[in-house]
């Protein structure tokens, strides 16, 4: 249902975009929506990164414990922000058929991944709640950084877009992108990632 398609790439208001990420020429699937309100409020208390691998069936109840673990505070922001992590993870696992998944939320204050690359996974689900969004680019420009060169130009998702990146597991021509460079300017960026389980 890409609404919105130029090359290798769909993005839509509408949840269903990120279905398109099965079709053979598209690499990249964007749900463009609005971010959850007052999400700065996350990072409050100085939390630190959440990672772990669980059965989807299992979420809902371990990723609260995760959270606490973790040091992020209770409060109604963080409470949508479980619904929101439960939710993505629910679709995420739909469109790849898992039963299992890897929740990484992570609080970047560096260049981390900040060279332009493409994951080894089938694909790979992403979402910034705080900070800058991750950046990629369109088949041209992919083109032009797999022959060594730099990109023309290169796009940013907003904070609370979805996008479902294809890996190399899944395509020849997977989609290239990379986190923003940050180092120096004091931002902090909190980032959502799903992964297949094993997956890096």
């Amino acid at each position: 249902m890409a609404t919105a398609a130029l090359d290798s790439f769909a993005r839509s208001a509408d949840p269903a975009v990120l279905s398109d990420v099965h079709e053979s020429g598209c690499n990249l699937t964007i749900w463009e929506r609005e971010n959850i309100p007052g999400v700065d409020g996350l990072l409050e208390g100085n939390p630190s990164d959440l990672r772990f691998t669980t059965r989807l069936s299992q979420l809902v109840e371990r990723l609260p414990s995760e959270l606490n673990t973790c040091g992020f505070l209770q409060s109604p922001v963080r409470k949508t922000l479980e619904a929101d992590i439960s939710a993505l993870a629910a679709r995420y696992c739909d469109l790849l058929s898992l039963k299992e998944l890897e929740v990484r939320l992570e609080l970047i204050t560096t260049n981390s991944c900040r060279k332009w690359h493409s994951d080894y996974v089938k694909a790979r689900l992403i979402s910034t709640y705080v900070g800058q969004g991750t950046q990629w680019l369109d088949a041209r420009d992919a083109d032009r950084v797999k022959q060594g060169e730099e990109p023309l130009r290169f796009n940013t998702m907003n904070p609370g877009d979805v996008g479902l990146f294809k890996g190399k597991l899944a395509t020849d021509r997977p989609a290239i992108h990379r986190s923003p460079p940050i180092v120096g300017t004091g931002e902090t960026r909190l980032l959502l990632v799903l992964n297949p389980p094993e997956q890096r």
